[in-house]
């Protein structure tokens, strides 16, 4: 199927979709992943398009007899189709439709007897409904009885002891393509985990809905954190297995290590394609406009600039009690809510900008950030230590400090870009 019939396909499949569902006009993501979304489609149009995880002939050979661990999350569901006749208002009968059923890759694994030891859980939590950096205790999943262990905090990499009995881990998570989003950090640690202990990882590869987009300053090594572990720019334009490839190719594991590493790859995806997300990807990031502004905006999590945590606009607005009432005439307040139970200038009357009905960025936009900076009451203050985490270099907020125009900053990038891009084309998997 080409790009351009998948694309019509998609807008066909979501307006009969809503024509369905009535007249919720929200672009709210689907906040549990298991759902019933019934359509009205012609069973002739249905999309070829498929996740990793739905390519189930590729890999449950390779599970079966085996003990197996999953990290994943909400994020990692398989979707499955089921035709039914639909009654229409004529007197030809009734027409066929298709029923979409989302379910956990976990609960797909235990329906196919896999046998499934423990589910490790990335930051958010298994369930998706952690705050950003909130510590996140083990546990055990309600549903299965499965032991959930966390990837985060303090214990970032499985430990040896975590990992005893496993034999073939699987990596199932939605990432979104900007080098801070931490999901691409936790494969890092598991990938090295696994070659550690001699464990085969097989990543079911999701599509990147920034997939297109490569642009940013690129991280320097002295600088590395879990917000950014490798030297590549903040938007990357690649899948997560793409990625994987190319962690293993570069040898970025720790001693030069390499991972027995499989992945299963997207069926009918390229990397324009427009992908919207089937569940929150995170608490945060409720709908497409917010994972698309997510790599722009998120800088200000280094600046004392609310990004609209506290909200239900996060990653689509931006302000603070520190912007000129003059230049900004859009307001907020943020106030505890499910993913933000302490935002930033929490009960703070904040002046900002509303970018909810923005058009979709092709590139790192800095203009937000650029005029926040020039119109705050106190520059000194604007930026904080976390800044140059997410910059992945100083001489970001350098270059800000020094009035640089957005032309001029961008030209700096260019040689690293044009590096990297030579880089990541050895490990691209799709067009």
């Amino acid at each position: 199927m080409t790009s351009k019939l998948f694309i019509k396909s998609t807008f066909l499949f979501f307006s009969l979709l809503i024509v369905y569902c009535g007249s919720n006009k929200k672009q709210n993501l689907q906040t549990t992943a298991e759902k019933d979304t019934i359509t009205t489609k012609a069973t002739s149009e249905i999309l070829a398009f498929k996740t990793g995880a739905e390519n189930y002939e590729s890999y449950l050979p390779l599970l079966k007899s085996k003990k197996v661990g999953v990290v994943t999350n909400q994020t990692g569901i398989i979707s499955f189709q089921e035709f039914f006749a639909i009654k229409n208002n004529t007197n030809t009968g009734s027409d066929k439709g298709v029923r979409v059923i989302q379910k956990s890759i976990v609960d797909f694994f235990i329906e196919k007897n896999i046998n499934v030891q423990k589910i490790y859980a990335p930051e958010h939590g298994f369930r998706g409904t952690a705050d950003a950096g909130e510590l996140i205790i083990d546990g055990k999943d309600t549903k299965t009885g499965l032991p959930i262990i966390s990837l985060y905090g303090n214990n970032k990499k499985p430990k040896v002891e975590q990992l005893k009995g496993i034999e073939v881990m699987v990596f199932d998570l939605q990432d979104v393509g900007a080098r801070f989003y931490t999901y691409i950090s936790s494969l890092h640690y598991v990938m090295e985990a696994c070659a550690e202990n001699n464990i085969k990882l097989i990543v079911l590869d999701r599509p990147n809905p920034n997939g297109e987009l490569v642009d940013g300053p690129i991280l320097e090594k002295e600088h590395k954190s879990f917000v950014g572990m490798h030297e590549i720019p903040v938007l990357h334009g690649m899948t997560i297995g793409e990625y994987a490839k190319m962690i293993n190719g570069e040898k970025w594991l720790s001693n030069g290590i390499q991972c027995d590493l499989a992945v299963i790859p997207c069926g009918n995806y390229t990397h324009e394609m427009k992908y919207n997300l089937p569940v929150k990807p995170s608490p945060n990031l409720p709908n497409d406009q917010s994972i698309n502004l997510y790599a722009s905006l998120c800088f200000f999590e280094g600046t004392n600039v609310s990004l609209g945590r506290g909200t239900e606009k996060q990653f689509q607005i931006y302000g603070s009690p520190f912007l000129s009432k003059t230049v900004f005439n859009f307001s907020f307040t943020p106030q505890p809510n499910f993913g933000a139970k302490d935002p930033v200038h929490n009960g703070k009357f904040c002046f900002g900008e509303d970018l909810t009905k923005t058009k979709r960025v092709n590139r790192l936009e800095l203009e937000w950030l650029l005029k926040a900076y020039q119109n705050t009451s106190d520059k000194t203050v604007f930026f904080n230590d976390f800044f140059t985490k997410l910059a992945g270099t100083k001489k970001l907020r350098e270059q800000i400090e020094a009035d640089l125009t957005e032309d001029a900053i961008r030209k700096t990038w260019t040689i690293g870009l044009e590096k990297f891009k030579g880089v990541r084309a050895k490990y691209l998997i799709y067009e």
